[in-house]
């Protein structure tokens, strides 16, 4: 009665502990959904200044509408990436003066791997795009090649100061007034992890086998001879 009592403590507590991080997950999958739904709403909302993006607190993911011009023809540099169904590419990062308020980062689009990058025009422009603050850097990335103007992430501080740029970083969305010959790669939420309906369904079936497996040990005890 004792080794039978216990095996059904221990499975009941076994099955809650599972069962409890199930509901936390789903708990996590609705507060992360409620999460993105607010990023996709910023970044689709009606676009500002880049004075109103950044006052009183720099705003990830705000749209912002500049008006200025390119730095020097040829200036940029690029940060090595990857795209699904694409591969290898780099993310072409150019110095923009704005007018009234200085110069920044403009992530422009991305190129494969082996395309020559053109010049772009130094017109005065107006530019869409999302502020952004990508956190891609970490201790296993490599320092950037600054003789091969390779980047292996887009580490907005030391780009800033290469370029000498404030580290403000602003990803193109739309630029219709010239081809600046990349292809935009526009801030959305593809990026941002949402796996918590995995683990959710992962703990409940553990929870599910660990009661069919308590029940088996329970009935097999019960039956026995004593």
């Amino acid at each position: 009665m004792r080794r039978l009592l216990f095996l059904m403590t221990f499975g009941l507590m076994g099955a809650g502990i599972l069962i409890s991080l199930g509901v936390w997950q789903v708990q996590r999958l609705a507060w992360k959904q409620d999460l993105l739904a607010r990023i996709e709403a910023q970044i689709n909302a009606a676009p500002v200044s880049l004075a109103e993006a950044t006052t009183p607190e720099f705003r990830r993911y705000a749209p912002v509408k500049i008006v200025g011009t390119f730095g020097l023809d040829h200036e940029y540099l690029s940060a090595l990436a990857s795209r699904r169904n694409t591969g290898a590419v780099y993310r072409i990062i150019r110095p923009f003066e704005v007018e009234g308020y200085g110069r920044i980062l403009v992530d422009t689009g991305w190129v494969r791997d082996g395309i020559d990058v053109p010049g772009v025009s130094l017109e005065r422009l107006s530019l869409l795009g999302n502020l952004d603050a990508p956190n891609e850097v970490d201790g296993f990335t490599p320092a950037p090649e600054i003789d091969t103007n390779i980047w292996f992430a887009r580490d907005v501080l030391a780009m800033a100061e290469v370029l000498n740029t404030q580290p403000i970083m602003v990803v193109l969305r739309d630029a219709p007034e010239i081809d600046l010959g990349v292809t935009p790669w526009p801030v959305d939420t593809a990026g941002i992890p949402n796996d918590h309906l995995q683990y959710a369904i992962t703990w409940f079936s553990l929870a599910a086998i660990w009661v069919l497996m308590t029940a088996y040990f329970v009935l097999r005890t019960n039956r026995s001879p004593r």
